[in-house]
């Protein structure tokens, strides 16, 4: 085929010129190259530079080429690095999701078989439970107990029933007022009692309930009152008698013979009780018997329910070859409590708080105190005030003031007075010169003396304030022992015996100064 002949002969079988073909290509050189350079003329050393261009730009795109395929090879071979890496990871991750997969699901199948078997337990202890709580109640049904018979007869109070020796004196107090004679029959007829053959009836019934019960007790109180009334018609009643006093005497009988029978009801129906309970006592024994056996087994279901609800069996989570024990032994965990671990963070984060609420209440502390050291230096410092204040009122007061200052205040005409003075001022100059004399030698002995002190002052001065900072630098070691150890009142009390001792020292400094004022002042008078 011509077209595609002429295509590959001019133009390599393509129709645009790829980049990579840039590195097939090569420039042809001029046919002079071969000649000595000395022999070329201007035109062929022009073609040669512009030979020479051409091959350099030509190795610059080359070269750039080559710059931009290493570079695409770096991006693919780390891109296949990075795809294998994750594919990798992927891998890595799917079998470890497997691995876990099926290590929960054993933990589960066995949480499971756990739980069964805690099951079959708690239902075999159920039914025992029942089939002794079915046998306890059976003999709870067979079992009579003693209450109703209590309910029924009721309590027997001794105290509360009348005695027959309180009845005859309460009957002589009463009837006190009757002749004696009279009393005396009255007496006898109160102690008579009619027959009543209620008790023979109750003998003959066997059941113990039936003889104490309140219907007899009533039958037999109305025969009795029936046997009463006969007894109180007015033919029995003695002669010479009120017909008030006998009524009363009837009521009061009545009264006596109501309590008599109820005190005999209830000791019969006590004795009939104290039989039956006998007979209820052994038989009470005997069911007492079966059922602390009964209760014994009951309890000890018990406990193995507790047990087995209180020592759950719980599954821990542990990494192979990640348990480390220091000795062989296996300690013992018998007595140990699973908390839950929140309970613990719980803890941590109250007891974090408290220490908060400590360091806070620490500092709010060191700052109150601080505050009162401060107002009670403020408080020295103003009383220092009011006395350096008093003692210059007090040196005002006693301020000696001159003749002639006085004269200057009191006189009008002061220039002729001191004019008519001058003559005898003029005549007391020599006296005054010997005894200024005199002043100026006392003063010089005393700025002597006074300097004296000063150079004893100020080698004392020189003492403390090298005591100073030595007590500045233990009053420092203080506090920062005080602030890590918490031993507050003992650096109190230091702190607060340095802080006196500065405060002297400072009112020394304060007095040294006030002394060289004075010092200075006389010196200027004496000159």
């Amino acid at each position: 085929d011509e077209r595609l002949h002429a295509l590959d002969d001019m133009m390599g079988g393509v129709l645009e010129i790829r980049r990579e073909d840039i590195l097939k290509m090569d420039i042809p050189p001029p046919s002079f190259i071969s000649r000595p350079e000395d022999l070329w003329s201007e035109e062929e050393k022009k073609t040669f530079e512009d030979y020479e261009k051409k091959v350099k730009e030509l190795n610059e795109d080359k070269e750039d080429y080559r710059q931009f395929l290493r570079s695409e090879w770096k991006k693919l071979e780390d891109s296949i690095k990075e795809t294998t890496q994750n594919f990798d990871e992927s891998v890595c991750k799917l079998s470890e999701k497997k691995v876990k997969s099926e290590m929960v699901i054993h933990q589960e199948e066995l949480k499971i078989v756990n739980l069964i078997y805690a099951l079959l337990l708690d239902e075999e202890l159920d039914t025992r439970e029942a089939g002794l709580h079915k046998f306890l109640t059976k003999k709870k049904k067979e079992k009579v107990t003693l209450y109703p018979v209590f309910l029924r007869c009721g309590h027997v109070d001794e105290s509360f029933l009348p005695h027959p020796q309180s009845l005859e004196h309460g009957f002589i107090k009463e009837f006190a007022d009757i002749p004696v004679d009279l009393l005396d029959e009255l007496l006898q007829l109160y102690k008579h009692r009619p027959e009543s053959p209620w008790t023979d009836t109750l003998l003959d019934t066997a059941n113990p309930y039936v003889k104490g019960s309140p219907e007899n007790y009533q039958d037999a109180l109305s025969l009795l009152m029936k046997a009463m009334d006969e007894l109180d018609s007015p033919e029995h009643m003695p002669s010479g008698l009120d017909q008030s006093v006998w009524e009363r005497f009837c009521l009061a009988r009545r009264n006596k013979m109501e309590s008599e029978e109820l005190v005999k009801w209830k000791a019969l129906a006590l004795t009939e009780m104290q039989a039956f309970l006998r007979r209820r006592v052994d038989e009470n024994e005997k069911m007492k018997s079966e059922l602390e056996n009964i209760f014994r087994e009951l309890t000890w279901l018990k406990e193995e329910k507790m047990k087995l609800q209180q020592n759950l069996t719980i599954q821990f989570l542990l990494k192979q070859g990640q348990v480390e024990l220091e000795s062989t032994e296996v300690p013992d965990y018998s007595d140990a409590i699973l908390i839950n671990r929140s309970v613990v963070e719980e803890l941590n984060c109250t007891l974090a708080a408290q220490g908060e609420k400590k360091i806070t209440a620490m500092v709010e502390y060191k700052d109150f105190s601080k505050g009162i050291i401060q107002l009670e230096w403020e408080h020295k410092k103003m009383k220092m005030q009011i006395q350096d204040l008093t003692e210059k009122a007090r040196d005002i007061v006693i301020l000696p003031i001159s003749k002639d200052c006085q004269l200057f205040l009191t006189v009008q005409n002061y220039d002729t007075h001191i004019a008519q003075h001058l003559a005898g001022m003029e005549q007391s100059l020599g006296v005054m010169d010997k005894l200024h004399k005199k002043n100026v030698k006392n003063h010089q002995k005393k700025v002597r003396e006074l300097k004296k002190g000063i150079r004893l002052k100020e080698r004392e001065n020189y003492e403390l304030s090298l005591q100073l900072k030595e007590m500045l630098i233990s009053v420092s070691e203080r506090m920062h022992i005080f602030e890590a150890a918490d031993t507050r009142d003992i650096s109190e009390k230091i702190t607060k015996q340095r802080y006196q001792e500065i405060l002297k020292q400072k009112y020394l400094r304060n007095f040294i100064r006030e002394q060289e004022k004075q010092l200075a002042i006389l010196q200027s008078e004496a000159e």
